[in-house]
């Protein structure tokens, strides 16, 4: 009989690509991660992993298990839902993981709407950046992200997530008030190729989404000034230090001093935004209320 928690471990290490990495993500010690994967394989009866010195990888029996060990978690993940749901209820505590936009702009209006609603269920909430909230979920640490898609995201046909769409919005050139673009309208992408670039650090979901915008309107982007800081962006660009993408949502109630902000034509960068669960979870009578009140929220935010 193969034991679910060795499963966990598995994906773990398959999501991780390390011994030590899942160990840490699971808060065991690298040598109970590896004593445990060697008694799943014995359980199998199969080797599951090579081991090399840059870490480990799946053999073929080990995706076979893999596969099935997305549809294991998935109903351990319904089971409990169904199981809460039987004893009576929607009380307790969520966290969500989350980019700041993504608090100020769905998560924030959200847990107004649940004190009214559902004032049993309490939300925790946690920054983390587009890209990180996803890992968070998966390895136990948060209940439900909002995450955006980025180069790398999980499918949308992810076994091991369950995704809820919430909004879409076009990222807006930022320029100075005196840029020779900043008098008309709409801006072509293809104008500002020989323009200084102000923009997030790599590994950012939107510094992709920015370079990929520039790389289909010809050009790429000479970043400049680098900052996950919309904020600081925008004050860059106020300061006459260079152009900027920025997402529609980030420029609300900002101080847009020294700057105009004009819409994209052609090719523009668009952020695409979803709340994401284990799944399996998105029946839990603690976390489908979270769920409703930020597709709620978001329901009047896409531009798209």
């Amino acid at each position: 009989m193969i034991d679910p928690r060795r499963l966990r471990i598995l994906r773990a290490v398959a999501d991780h690509r390390t011994v030590t990495a899942a160990a840490s993500a699971l808060y065991l010690t690298p040598s109970a991660v590896s004593q445990q994967l060697n008694a799943l394989e014995q359980e199998t009866g199969h080797a599951l992993l090579i081991r090399s010195g840059k870490g480990v990888r799946l053999t073929a029996a080990g995706e076979i298990l893999l596969a099935h060990t997305h549809a294991v978690l998935a109903q351990l993940e319904r089971a409990e839902a169904e199981l809460a749901a039987y004893a009576g209820g929607a009380a307790g505590e969520v966290t969500v993981a989350a980019f700041a936009t993504g608090i100020a702009e769905v998560v924030a209006p959200a847990i107004g709407r649940l004190t009214t609603e559902h004032p049993d269920i309490r939300v925790r909430v946690r920054d983390a950046e587009g890209d990180e909230s996803l890992p968070l979920v998966l390895d136990g640490e948060a209940d439900l992200a909002v995450a955006v898609e980025y180069r790398g995201a999980p499918r949308e046909d992810d076994q091991r997530l369950a995704r809820v769409p919430l909004y879409a919005e076009p990222f807006d050139a930022v320029l100075h008030v005196d840029h020779p673009l900043g008098r008309g309208g709409r801006v072509g992408l293809a104008e500002l190729a020989d323009s200084d670039w102000i923009g997030p650090y790599p590994g950012n979901p939107c510094h992709d989404m920015v370079l990929l915008a520039c790389e289909l309107a010809g050009f790429q982007p000479r970043l400049v000034h680098s900052s996950d800081d919309f904020r600081a962006v925008v004050a860059l660009a106020g300061a006459g230090a260079g152009v900027a993408l920025v997402p529609r949502s980030a420029l609300c109630g900002m101080e847009l001093k020294d700057v105009v902000v004009r819409p994209v034509t052609g090719p523009a960068a668009t952020r695409r935004v979803f709340a994401a669960v284990r799944r399996g979870a998105e029946l839990h009578p603690l976390i489908r209320p979270v769920l409703d009140a930020l597709a709620g929220s978001a329901g009047g935010l896409s531009t798209d």
